[in-house]
């Protein structure tokens, strides 16, 4: 067991930034350290023995912001003889020896094909007294195999691919995260059932592009037998996917999601551009009409469903007609909700040295302009909810206000942000306490843009096996075996991700 004094294990701590891959990722980070014996640092811990960066190369400013981070942990490492610091993720596999170059006292650098190495270069350096680099140019094993700490009773994250076959102009991550690698059926499933035997009610399958599973073993279908499996798995309730890209959405996708009551009547589809021309530059194999059309679809089979979208403003070369094309495309679309990225320039991709760069008034004029109709839109749709009865699983930490409020809060089958009254019921030691993992049916009666509000006592309340745990305090561990969401709610506020990921496909 790896220790920090005669005795006592080391304690660990890992600070997440980025899509939903990297939320995933630290959670196998967290399963392997705790698997080499390593226990994880409580909330008021500052000095952890080790601190672990899962970085993100796609925001804006990642490595200033790592490197500030960096340089306000220097001190700390100094008064602390023993702590140890690595940086993985995206941007660790983009700058490489860079980061030792830049922060000395960095001990580990690790790459997104070789998380499960960590363990041993952290042993490594501190046996070497030196700093360990090591960046894989491909996936070592595939990282569902690594052990897990799952972060929520209720819902899971299950991998079914990792990498992308696209070139996206302005995305990086193919080349961070390495070409499509996809897990047999049967590797998935079995984390699916695993996590259902911990009580786990949710899982969202994830992948870079998700809906292009099978296309490393030549099954164009696989996609939509995979959502009908996971169907036949009893005890899970909601199955959500993200993110697909429009090129690869078929028909028979759309018809396993309408004909498989787990699955929910969801979708996030990144749309990026309305206008043909700037999809065309960014390198996007669709166009608007067949965007519009995969929608209706959709709707035609799901007509309850919410549909939810990325978008990108100011493009380099985007004109103000192509603007106005993809507000088009909005108000055409309808969206529950959008999240809305200011392009900034990315180096390494071919966006950054294109002509036709905007001016930075430009971009957040035409942003302002959007996120307004976004939300005009997405209120309308909500209000049409009103006097509507929904099903609830509670979720922790989705309601900043709850505790003010006396709500509580959880996500509705559309994915949709629900705060709720309980009644009482939600209050600790009351008769029918209801805990994260529980269902609730209860009746909305106000809208807004982002959340739905039910301000009556909930209808039913369904104690679930997950709520158990929640109540206990224990989290699903899934050692050894082939083991997200996206977040629904207010557009960002600033200049964010242009570069792909997860939530840009």
């Amino acid at each position: 067991m790896t220790t920090a004094a005669a005795g006592s294990p080391r304690t660990y701590q890992v600070r997440t930034y980025g899509c939903q891959m990297n939320v995933h990722d630290s959670e196998r980070i967290s399963g392997l350290l705790e698997q080499a014996g390593y226990v994880r640092a409580g909330e008021a811990d500052d000095t952890p023995d080790v601190v672990v960066f899962n970085t993100c190369a796609v925001r804006e400013n990642a490595d200033n912001r790592l490197y500030g981070n960096l340089g306000h942990l220097r001190p700390v490492k100094n008064r602390h003889p023993g702590m140890q610091i690595a940086v993985g993720g995206c941007l660790a596999q983009k700058d490489r020896g860079d980061i030792v170059r830049r922060a000395p006292w960095v001990d580990v650098v690790f790459g997104t094909h070789n998380i499960g190495s960590l363990p041993v270069l952290l042993e490594r350096a501190r046996h070497n007294a030196a700093a360990e680099v090591e960046i894989l140019e491909s996936l070592d094993v595939f990282p569902s195999t690594l052990p897990t700490r799952r972060e929520s009773t209720y819902a899971g994250w299950v991998s079914i691919s990792v990498g992308c076959n696209n070139t996206c102009t302005f995305c990086i991550v193919p080349s961070l995260r390495g070409k499509e690698k996809d897990r047999r059926p049967g590797d998935i499933l079995s984390e699916v059932r695993a996590l259902v035997d911990e009580g786990v009610l949710e899982v969202t399958l994830l992948g870079q592009n998700v809906n292009s599973y099978g296309v490393e073993f030549g099954d164009r279908y696989a996609f939509g037998k995979l959502l009908r499996a996971c169907g036949e798995i009893d005890g899970l309730e909601r199955v959500r996917f993200t993110s697909p890209h429009p090129k690869d959405f078929t028909d028979d996708v759309i018809a396993a999601m309408a004909e498989t009551p787990n699955v929910c009547p969801s979708l996030h589809m990144p749309l990026q551009s309305g206008s043909d021309d700037v999809l065309r530059a960014m390198r996007r194999s669709y166009r608007s009409d067949r965007y519009l059309g995969i929608i209706e679809k959709v709707r035609a089979a799901m007509p309850d469903a919410a549909i939810t979208t990325d978008i990108i403003v100011g493009f380099p070369g985007e004109t103000e007609a192509d603007f106005e094309r993809t507000l088009d495309v909005v108000r055409e679309a309808r969206f529950s909700s959008a999240f809305t990225f200011q392009y900034s320039k990315r180096p390494g991709t071919p966006a950054a040295t294109m002509d036709g760069q905007l001016p930075k008034q430009v971009v957040q004029e035409r942003y302002e302009r959007l996120v307004a109709c976004v939300e005009e839109i997405s209120w309308a749709e909500n209000k049409k909810l009103v006097g509507e009865t929904v099903e609830v699983l509670v979720a922790v930490g989705e309601g900043r206000k709850d505790e003010r409020t006396g709500r509580m809060s959880g996500r509705a089958r559309d994915g949709r942000l629900v705060h709720f009254a309980t009644g009482g019921a939600g209050e600790p030691g009351a008769a029918g306490t209801i805990r994260p993992g529980d269902i609730v049916h209860t009746t909305i009666t106000y809208a807004a843009p982002h959340h739905l509000n039910a301000d009556g006592a909930p209808l039913s309340h369904r104690r679930t096996r997950a709520g158990d745990a929640a109540e206990a305090g224990r989290s699903p561990r899934t050692p050894g075996v082939l083991l997200g969401l996206p977040t629904i709610g207010a557009p960002a506020a600033a200049p964010a991700p242009t570069t792909g990921c997860a939530a840009t496909h």
